[in-house]
């Protein structure tokens, strides 16, 4: 029987190559969205559409309230999203304790399904200075899942799979173009609009289109006029 898995699921790149992995090693994916408040709902509809390419066992979007507390761009209509290029730093778009939540529940869904194995598409080098990205933090969150939940004390020990933590995006695309990954069923855009154009000056689209030029690869992403 193939194991089931985890799979946090935005409907961005790196998220689409990550599931991808994941089906690659012969796992039984259950990815997980979010609604969190965030600009657009542009990317729910790329994971949905993701999800039907590459297959999954299920796929649930949970909606949490995370723009009650705003303090970010990606929250918050007050805060621009920088469009000048990407900083040093940790940027406005950083969302307070968004993968903390976001993986807590995934840890949540995983013990309830008998999972050991939880896949993230964290990156820590070509990635927006986000504190929670860091191969230190997801150490300790596994620390903290294996103490927390009756599985791990019970000796059942889970895993967070973060196959794309130490490459680069042109590394990533190139994985992914190898496993199939229609990279134009994906939004990595921070403010899409509601067809899921991209407006090409956020931080992520520069990454995005650097990670595809450096990868020698044709950018299928879909911008506005």
């Amino acid at each position: 029987m193939m194991k089931p898995a985890v799979v946090l699921l935005s409907g961005g790149l790196d998220s689409a190559t990550c599931l991808a992995i994941a089906r690659s090693q012969g796992f039984a994916c259950y990815c997980l969205s979010f609604n969190y408040g965030q600009r657009h709902c542009a990317e729910l509809q790329a994971a949905e559409r993701v999800v039907q390419a590459l297959g999954a066992i299920e796929h649930r979007v949970l909606n949490l309230g995370l723009a009650q507390f705003g303090g970010s761009a990606l929250t918050d209509t007050s805060i621009d999203v920088p469009i000048d290029g990407v900083h040093p730093g940790i940027p406005v778009t950083y969302v307070p304790a968004r993968n903390t939540i976001m993986l807590s529940l995934a840890l949540a869904w995983a013990e309830v399904l008998g999972s050991r194995d939880i896949f993230v598409g964290i990156n820590a080098v070509d990635y927006s200075g986000y504190p929670d990205c860091r191969p230190e933090y997801l150490a300790a969150f596994e620390k903290m899942a294996n103490l927390a939940t009756r599985s791990g004390v019970e000796g059942v020990q889970l895993s967070i799979h973060a196959p794309l933590i130490d490459l680069s995006k042109a590394e990533i695309i190139r994985t992914g173009a190898a496993l199939g990954v229609d990279y134009g069923l994906t939004v990595s855009c921070y403010q899409a609009d509601e067809l899921g154009h991209a407006c090409g000056v956020c931080d992520s689209c520069r990454l995005r289109a650097e990670g595809f030029a450096a990868a020698g690869l044709v950018d299928p992403t879909s911008y506005r006029a």
